[in-house]
């Protein structure tokens, strides 16, 4: 089955040949040999020696199953084999770096958050290697065959390079060779990609846009930017960013971001920035707010909300509205079927969806807005399952597959 411009390298061929059809019995397992060749739109010989590679591997195994409708005897299809394949899939946060192993399925075998100080001696690159080397020694009876590693962090980064050229909160990177040099250190294949587009990614294969082709995510976090799906495909992916709204200038006199502009969405509509528009506006003579005398978390904001607390209801609406301008322009460039919010300000969605939605029917094309739909995440921007998604992608084009067979 090869896609709309079709590769004319033989290698690339098999390669995409090879991840359909892995893909397929991903799906679609137990499954025959002939539903495989006409679902891939390939020749039963192109599948039989598929196939074969693929058994000798241990990436697939045969197994029994029983044909819907069918009486008699079971048929033998074909499931996949992920057992004994692991895979490191690590976010990095503010802090804090989360490392999980998992099987080919992606179930999760263990999951760590460790400690990752802004602010240390060494450098951000050696603690990161530092971190993954223990994690192995720890979890060593439980690996077997370790086939990649995937890592995803907020940033501005060159995914196919694997370079990361600046981090907010740590301050000290600066085009730092995070893919190469891991790869080096390890002898795996390792992908670095840009947290939310890996998080749409996830949503995409396992969450809530899974079957649309057209797709907007936006995620309002500690950092906030856009992940694009357009025709089924993750805008961007494997290219030197993902579509970008945090640093999308709003206020020109408004602070300075990490990127080196000046009022960027990121500066005013991040969870950092609204905690501290809170404190601020707390210190002048406001009416009562639930929100005096307590622990100020996004938790806590979203909570006075819900409650009626108009300083906090304020807020929420503030941010909804700056986001939504700038998703109006998103819906007028790709008009999407679906707009997904993830964020934790979705504890308080019955406030936040309706301001955003408001903007995007005012100011986008009504053509393009009257259908749309929007939810939140499935979900949270936590954990490794974004990894886990980059993982499951380079299976399914085929690149990680052709790694594994050449051992």
């Amino acid at each position: 089955m090869i896609p709309d411009g079709q590769p004319g390298h033989i290698d690339q061929i098999k390669q995409t040949n090879v991840g359909a059809v892995y893909r397929l019995i991903d799906q679609f397992g137990p499954i025959s040999r002939i539903e495989l060749s006409k679902k891939a739109q390939l020749a039963p010989a192109s599948i039989t020696k598929i196939v074969r590679e693929l058994l000798q591997a241990h990436l697939v195994l045969e197994t029994e199953f029983q044909d819907p409708g069918s009486r008699g005897r079971p048929a033998i299809g074909l499931a996949l084999d992920t057992q004994a394949w692991h895979y490191l899939s690590a976010r990095i946060s503010p802090g804090t770096v989360t490392l999980g192993l998992r099987d080919l399925s992606s179930k999760l075998v263990v999951e760590e958050v460790l400690p990752l100080p802004v602010q240390a001696p060494e450098p951000l690159l050696k603690r990161i290697i530092s971190e993954i080397d223990q994690f192995f020694i720890r979890h060593q009876r439980k690996l077997e065959r370790l086939t990649a590693i995937a890592i995803t962090l907020p940033g501005m980064i060159d995914a196919r390079r694997g370079i990361v050229h600046r981090m907010p909160f740590y301050h000290d990177v600066f085009d730092m060779p995070l893919g190469d040099t891991l790869s080096v250190h390890t002898g795996l294949p390792v992908y670095v990609q840009h947290d939310i587009g890996a998080w749409t990614l996830a949503e995409s294969l396992y969450g809530a846009s899974r079957g649309c082709k057209n797709v907007v995510q936006v995620v309002i976090d500690h950092n906030v930017g856009v992940g694009v799906i357009t025709s089924g495909r993750v805008l961007h992916a494997g290219s030197s960013s993902v579509a970008e709204i945090g640093h999308t200038q709003v206020d020109p006199y408004g602070r300075r971001c990490y990127c080196g502009n000046h009022g960027c969405l990121e500066t005013v509509a991040s969870t950092d920035s609204i905690l501290e528009l809170v404190r601020q506006r707390l210190t002048v003579p406001v009416p009562a707010s639930l929100l005096h005398g307590v622990s100020l978390t996004i938790e806590a904001v979203c909570d006075a909300a819900n409650r009626g607390d108009q300083l906090a209801r304020d807020v929420i609406i503030s941010v909804g509205q700056s986001v939504g301008r700038i998703l109006a322009i998103m819906v007028n460039l790709f008009n999407p079927e679906k707009v997904l919010i993830g964020s934790p300000l979705n504890l308080s969605q019955d406030i936040l969806h309706p301001a955003i939605m408001s903007c995007i029917q005012q100011q986008s094309l009504p053509a393009y807005s009257e259908n749309i739909k929007l939810e939140s995440t499935q979900f949270y921007n936590q954990g490794t399952m974004p990894g886990a998604a980059l993982v499951k992608d380079a299976l399914y084009s085929g690149s990680l597959i052709i790694k594994l067979l050449q051992g």
